[in-house]
């Protein structure tokens, strides 16, 4: 029996598309769909910029306040388009119970927030790249669907090209 289900968002142009799969999902288990993404910490090449420019106590605090707030308004703007997204349907906004915007690598995010929440199912995207040359299954999706505790299921790019 599948009760919760989290939703894994890369906020890309496919993440209606896979969002209206994890809601018909929720609907038919009349589940709750919990909604994370993922923020990548800043890689070397930033970190070595902002070392050079500033000391640690003052590279220390900016990290902490200037993280906190960009996952919070992050998070804030998540909400509002899933309102506006959702505007025409409050059924399907209200099997929405938390979202979450989290910083980590996206994988390991979505792997603890499944473990965390105990969901009986994980919804996403197969991958974000576009293009032919893109693999079928993203590096993401991989590790999610080998590691994963509860069934992943993956949403693969529509085969026709979605209007930006």
């Amino acid at each position: 029996m599948i009760r919760s289900m989290l939703y894994a968002t890369d906020l890309g142009v496919y993440a209606p598309y896979v969002l209206q799969h994890a809601l018909a999902l929720a609907r038919s288990f009349k589940a709750e769909l919990h909604v994370v993404h993922a923020v990548e910490p800043m890689g070397p090449f930033g970190e070595s910029l902002l070392r050079n420019c500033l000391d640690e106590g003052t590279l220390h605090n900016l990290r902490q306040r200037q993280v906190r707030d960009v996952l919070a308004t992050l998070e804030q703007r998540l909400v509002q388009d899933l309102r506006e997204d959702l505007a025409d349907s409050g059924h399907d906004l209200a099997l929405i119970r938390a979202v979450r915007v989290l910083q980590g690598e996206a994988a390991q995010v979505i792997l603890d927030q499944a473990r965390r929440l105990a969901v009986d199912l994980v919804v996403m995207g197969s991958r974000c790249a576009s293009g032919d040359q893109a693999p079928a299954l993203g590096s993401t999706a991989s590790r999610v669907l080998q590691l994963a505790h509860a069934p992943v299921y993956l949403v693969p790019r529509p085969q026709v090209e979605l209007a930006h």
